[in-house]
């Protein structure tokens, strides 16, 4: 077994047992070494074996902890994301929610810990295993993971489709983005974002006079056209009508297993339309994790969460 198969297995292992994995190192018998921002196994076996249900483990944390002027944002929070996973983070504020999202981005340094990207489980090698804890914000997108903040950051002042085409084309520059064009299969694979995204009868609008909703879709959209492998979208539903929650669930089930994605939100009723498994963070550290129903029947999440929302 591959030493990335075995650090797979037993995390995923140890998380459904409820027990965390401390130190990847131990689990791989000392395996890994690093080289810049890849990981890079000593010995590497061309057989594959399988995670669970046939997917492998994309992010692997372990013992984050971050303090900010003495205060624990984040502490020891250890937690693992299977690929195609679409999983939710819920807790009170000030839990940590967002310096976790910071911190797997790059925009936030923790004290200690660690963090693993595999950009492509199913065909693991040193080339898509990532450090998370050496790279910067450019780094990090570039290794496939896009963030959506909950303020949506479109360019009111172009269309839809130019805040597509500049996604697409973010590391070009503005001027090459709206003055290039684009190749038919860029072009086709707008046309899919679009579609997805449930905005093409939009695409010569411009993103300033959308709704709220429309234009959360169109910052997901701009994701997409990024071709991220994992997905953080921050509150995605805040602020949006009953019926433009309805269309972002849709729209959440049609990226499941396309690609990972992990949301951090409040609204429980959104969250119980969306996600199988639930991962509750109180003072920085995973306090419980299960099924919607497990977590909100658990003593210590109404006590530290459900009780006061």
């Amino acid at each position: 077994m591959s030493p990335l198969n075995t650090l797979r297995q037993s995390g995923a292992a140890l998380r459904h047992s409820g027990k965390v994995l401390r130190h990847p190192s131990a689990a791989l018998g000392g395996a890994v070494s690093k080289l810049g921002h890849k990981v890079l196994p000593r010995s590497h076996h061309k057989e594959q074996q399988q995670a669970p249900q046939g997917r492998g483990m994309m992010l692997y944390v372990e013992d984050l902890t971050v303090s900010f002027d003495g205060f624990k944002a984040l502490n020891n929070l250890t937690f693992y994301l299977c690929a195609g996973e679409l999983r939710c983070f819920i807790g009170p504020n000030g839990a940590g929610k967002t310096t976790m999202m910071d911190v797997l981005t790059g925009k936030t340094r923790p004290d200690s810990g660690s963090a693993y990207f595999c950009s492509d489980p199913v065909h693991e090698s040193a080339d898509n295993m990532f450090n998370l804890l050496e790279m910067d914000e450019v780094d990090v997108v570039q290794a496939g993971i896009g963030r959506k903040f909950q303020k949506p950051s479109v360019i009111e002042s172009l269309t839809v489709a130019q805040n597509l085409e500049l996604a697409q084309e973010h590391n070009k520059g503005v001027f090459h983005a709206l003055t290039a064009k684009l190749h038919p299969h860029e072009r086709e694979f707008m046309e899919e974002i679009l579609e997805r995204i449930r905005l093409s009868s939009k695409r010569n609008v411009l993103a300033g006079i959308l709704s709220h909703g429309q234009k959360q879709w169109l910052e997901i959209g701009m994701l997409l056209m990024q071709r991220p492998r994992l997905i953080m979208l921050d509150e995605p539903v805040a602020g949006m009508t009953p019926e433009e929650i309805e269309m972002t669930i849709d729209l959440l089930h049609d990226l499941e297993g396309k690609h990972t994605i992990m949301v951090i939100e409040h609204d429980m009723a959104f969250i119980r339309a969306i996600s199988s498994l639930v991962t509750v963070l109180n003072a920085g550290s995973v306090l419980c994790e299960g099924t919607i129903d497990e977590v909100s029947s658990d003593p210590q999440v109404i006590t530290a969460y459900l009780g006061s929302a």
